[in-house]
């Protein structure tokens, strides 16, 4: 009984090392989500294994099924493919399970709908063999034919994600949402991406840039899909999934830079206003204005020490690296200076309040003119709030970096 427990053990091992090496010998795997292609996805296939055999490429192909009813898991086995039934709905759940299945050095992935061509990917493979860790596809670079995609997407959708993309991780990319892109398989698994939906298009990118990966562009060609149906990419809902996912990563847009205007104009509108009143043409600004102005400084504040501890947070336990400007915050907001700019801030409020309290009893506690007394006390209430946040922001800074 032991003899056999041995034999099995050994050759159960050299089992899997003999699929280890073949496995380890192919390149590339070209992965294609599918959620009812059926009229597409076996000419995709086809076009994807010729591909394979004209470059002399050791790969594979895998169709990752999301769910579909029409047949197009049988029609993906029968022209070659590996299918692999991805049960969690969604292009991103689909892609990674897709990836998590492939084998190969390098992934390829691109739509089943016949609307990218698999036999012309040569630029990726060079540039993955060149050390790129990600190669994104561009259709506006590469062509895209009449029809091939919808108005709304080419001239404002996709441009604009791509240009917040580029603004807010300082990429050059240009074309965010091509659905064609390869990528090292090792270096991709270590991003643990996760979005189950169109996001992951977003995600993948970002994650790649924040992590400081090579990423290069190969122009890419769009032509129309084969489907004969609606697309499942839904324009307004997918589009803000793109861009909440955008914004939630950057911190520094998201918080910091609005906040900084906020706190900006609203300080020296207080500032102006507690002057006198300002004239601009036939327009007075008074303390209607300056208590408009008060709120937006306390914002503006808040909104700062919001961008500067998700981004703290993020660098600790998140996708973020650590950067000088961080570095230096959290040298110079010390708790113990922190408390002592609040001190300063709420004492200088307290002394406006208690001047303005003299002037009311000069006036015997009767009704004063507002446009005098709020002149004082819209100041000293933003001064003893703000006083106050900066006692809470550096006690949570203080916490984080404990």
């Amino acid at each position: 009984m032991l003899d056999f427990f041995l034999f099995y053990h050994v050759a159960n091992q050299l089992s899997m090392s003999q699929n280890a090496n073949i496995n380890s010998k192919i390149e590339l795997s070209i992965v294609m989500p599918c959620l009812n292609e059926a009229k597409t996805v076996a000419i995709c296939v086809d076009k994807a294994l010729t591909y394979l055999r004209k470059a002399n490429i050791h790969g594979e192909v895998i169709v990752a099924d999301n769910g579909s009813t029409d047949g197009s898991q049988k029609l993906a086995e029968v022209a070659g493919a590996r299918v692999v039934p991805v049960p969690v709905r969604g292009y991103g759940a689909a892609i990674i399970g897709g990836i998590d299945a492939a084998q190969g050095k390098y992934i390829i992935m691109g739509d089943a709908d016949d609307s990218y061509d698999f036999e012309s990917l040569d630029l990726f493979v060079e540039r993955l063999r060149a050390d790129a860790l990600l190669v994104m596809g561009n259709r506006f670079k590469g062509g895209i034919e009449p029809g091939a995609m919808p108005l709304l997407h080419r001239y404002l959708g996709t441009p604009v994600i791509s240009f917040i993309g580029r603004l807010f991780f300082r990429l050059s990319v240009g074309d965010f949402n091509c659905g064609l892109r390869g990528f090292s398989r090792a270096a991709i698994k270590k991003l643990a991406l996760s979005s189950p939906g169109m996001e992951f298009a977003s995600e993948m990118i970002v994650k790649a840039a924040l992590a400081g990966y090579r990423i290069e562009e190969v122009p890419t060609k769009l032509k129309p899909d084969g489907r004969g149906r609606p697309p499942h990419l839904r324009s307004w809902r997918d589009g803000w999934r793109h861009l909440r996912f955008l914004l939630m990563l950057s911190p520094r847009w998201l918080f910091f830079v609005p906040g900084f205007i906020l706190w900006c104009v609203g300080t020296v509108f207080c500032i102006a206003l507690g002057m006198g009143p300002v004239r601009v043409g036939r327009v007075f600004f008074d303390i209607n204005t300056m208590l408009y102005a008060g709120a937006a400084s306390i914002v503006g504040l808040q909104m700062m020490f919001f961008g500067v501890f998700t981004r703290l947070f993020g660098t600790l336990f998140g996708p973020f690296k650590p950067n000088q400007y961080l570095q230096k915050f959290t040298t110079v907001f010390s708790l113990e200076r922190g408390l002592i700019l609040s001190i300063f801030a709420v004492m200088a409020g307290i002394g406006l309040a208690i001047f303005s309290l003299f002037l009311w009893k000069e006036e015997n506690f009767a009704a004063t003119n507002p446009q005098h007394m709020m002149r004082l006390i819209i100041p000293s209430v933003v001064l003893i709030v703000e006083g106050i946040e900066i006692a809470m922001a550096a006690f949570l800074s203080a916490f984080l970096m404990w």
